[in-house]
């Protein structure tokens, strides 16, 4: 008969006794799925939110139990997403400003098979410094003109392997690795997030910052139309407003024949066209 087990490796027990610290130190725990993320795209952010967030990789069951013991509100949804390799985000920023940060510092990586471009794959025209063999059939496939000189080969011409939107072969992926072309543009999304017992889901977190940004520029301009239309004065539409009021008052005592310092010479124009009209009316009237 199996006996249960007392005792278990250093590195798990060191996880869920974090896993048992750190949700009471902040309050955001995020949830990233590490399906379609490699482990090399957290290195910069460690360093880039030091002191802001604390990344830790886990595995699922360790972090499964830690949290049922911890019994803190919403944490049982959270844990139900922790399948496979996930990391954990602890931080006291918004999920949702932490989300946007996270989509804002992408890197580029090499590109897999099955990988789509991210960008238009160019190889440049220079030495390779890979010497010759079979790897020119595959320059050969990918449409790269090449030569051979002093012992490697060389790209005699820039060559564009593959356009954005385009999926990457395995063979082509291979050829760009050996010459340090990195096509595939690699962000981190969020896949949940608890705030305070608030949860999360992964379209709950993305916002479009862009939308929102034009929407709220229209949202401004339309109000300052409106105020100034119906004169309600503020800070940002007072010169406009009594620019307009200016406008108008001149317009008005013009009209009227209303002479002041800034309007008697229109003034005195206006009445002198009217007066050259209403003369040659009369020189040209006809009694009947």
């Amino acid at each position: 008969m199996r006996e249960n087990r007392t005792k278990f490796p250093q590195k798990k027990t060191q996880m869920y006794q974090q896993l048992q610290e750190l949700p009471k130190k902040y309050k955001v725990v995020a949830l990233v799925r590490m399906e379609k993320v490699r482990s090399s795209q957290l290195l910069p952010l460690r360093k880039k939110f030091k002191g802001e967030v604390e990344i830790l990789s886990i595995k699922d069951k360790v972090a499964q139990k830690a949290m049922a013991a911890l019994n803190l509100p919403g944490f049982e949804k959270l844990a139900e997403k922790l399948v496979g390799q996930c990391v954990l985000m602890f931080t006291n920023m918004s999920p949702i400003k932490l989300n946007i940060l996270l989509g804002k510092n992408k890197i580029m990586l090499a590109a897999r098979g099955g990988d789509k471009a991210s960008i238009d794959v160019v190889i440049k025209a220079g030495n390779t410094g890979i010497t010759p063999g079979p790897i020119l059939t595959d320059f050969k496939e990918a449409g790269v003109a090449t030569k051979i000189d002093q012992g490697t080969i060389w790209i005699t011409k820039d060559s564009t392997v593959a356009k954005k939107g385009d999926i990457i072969s395995t063979k082509l992926a291979t050829l760009l690795s050996k010459l340090d072309v990195k096509p595939v543009e690699a962000g981190i999304i969020l896949n949940s997030a608890l705030e305070e017992s608030l949860f999360y889901k992964q379209e709950e977190l993305a916002v479009d910052v862009e939308k929102y940004r034009e929407a709220f520029v229209q949202a401004h301009q339309e109000a300052m139309a409106l105020s100034i239309e119906i004169g309600y004065v503020t800070k940002e539409n007072a010169n406009i407003i009594l620019g307009k009021a200016a406008q108008q008052a001149r317009s008005l005592a013009i009209e009227s024949g209303f002479l002041t310092e800034d309007t008697k010479k229109e003034t005195i124009q206006r009445a002198s066209g009217q007066a050259k009209a209403l003369a040659n009316k009369l020189k040209n009237y006809t009694p009947q």
